[in-house]
């Protein structure tokens, strides 16, 4: 049996965290100015402040600040809204982010509307997500994003390619579809109403698993060959991660997995420093 070739994310993190920082460094030293990135957080959940450390340790690699809002974990969304707001407004601050989860009866779509799309680098902003769809520029979701950065980085063609995207959100299913679309890949959505999953899986040539369920996808869903990216990020009981494939299934089957931990993950994290350091160059060529 042919092992799976695995596809780490860790070599695709490090050039876009590099592209970063040389942005960085130029607006620095011609500007004065350093992007600077605001994660909001209105939680205690401690899967989230491991997230937003490791966003932080990140950034400071690339010569991006980043702050963190701490919200009281039973803030009102008028609050939240204010702050998001507030940032928005303030001309030293590149990138925001909105983090969940959110308090009870706190919608993110609702709140993300505070944040202005210049400065939305999650894509969380509807306003955002309808450019995205429409075609125009826009910063897509990270996560959406990371999944065609990572098939880039592995020589994965997308042209003409079957995509069967397991998952529906519009963090990372809805989004994904559009830049799969516009990479003139032939996209299916699947999602917790789809009829028969593995029948609909099975005929894809790349199977994106993206729907928060672990182990959800397994040798039965994918055709001999096909690639396999799971973006699942599913807690153990340990305190590890896993996906939303089945690794151990899929082994020998699937041409190419991309890991949980390790794959679209890292990608994730460096792209929203990316986007945080041409929101500030984009700033700066606006006020010239």
């Amino acid at each position: 049996m042919t092992e799976t070739t695995p596809l780490p994310g860790a070599g695709r993190a490090a050039a876009l965290r590099d592209e970063a920082r040389e942005i960085a460094e130029r607006l620095e030293r011609e500007h004065g100015v350093r992007p600077r990135l605001v994660v909001v957080v209105a939680t205690e959940d401690e899967s989230t402040a491991w997230y937003v450390r490791s966003i932080t340790r990140a950034a400071d690699r690339a010569g991006i600040a980043c702050d963190t809002v701490r919200l009281p974990a039973d803030a009102e969304p008028a609050a939240i809204r204010k702050e998001l707001a507030g940032l928005s407004a303030d001309p030293a601050v590149h990138g925001v982010i909105l983090q969940t989860p959110l308090p009870p009866g706190a919608s993110a779509a609702e709140l993300a509307g505070a944040i202005a799309p210049e400065k939305d680098v999650d894509g969380a902003n509807p306003l955002s997500l309808g450019r995205l769809a429409a075609g125009l520029p826009a910063f897509a979701p990270a996560t959406a994003e990371a999944v065609v950065s990572l098939l880039d980085a592995h020589g994965i063609e997308l042209s003409g390619r079957g995509v069967a995207v397991v998952g529906r959100s519009t963090v990372v299913g809805k989004p994904l579809a559009h830049l799969l679309l516009d990479r003139d890949a032939t996209v299916t959505v699947c999602h917790s109403r789809t009829a028969d999953l593995a029948a609909a899986t099975r005929t894809a040539d790349i199977v994106v698993a993206a729907a928060g369920r672990a182990g959800l996808i397994t040798a039965d869903h994918v055709a001999p060959g096909a690639v396999v990216m799971d973006v699942g990020t599913n807690p153990t009981e340990d305190g590890g991660l896993i996906g939303d494939v089945d690794a151990e299934s899929v082994n020998g089957t699937a041409a190419a997995l991309s890991p949980v931990p390790g794959g679209v993950g890292p990608v994730t994290t460096a792209l929203l420093l990316r986007h945080t350091a041409l929101a500030a160059l984009r700033a700066v060529t606006a006020d010239r």
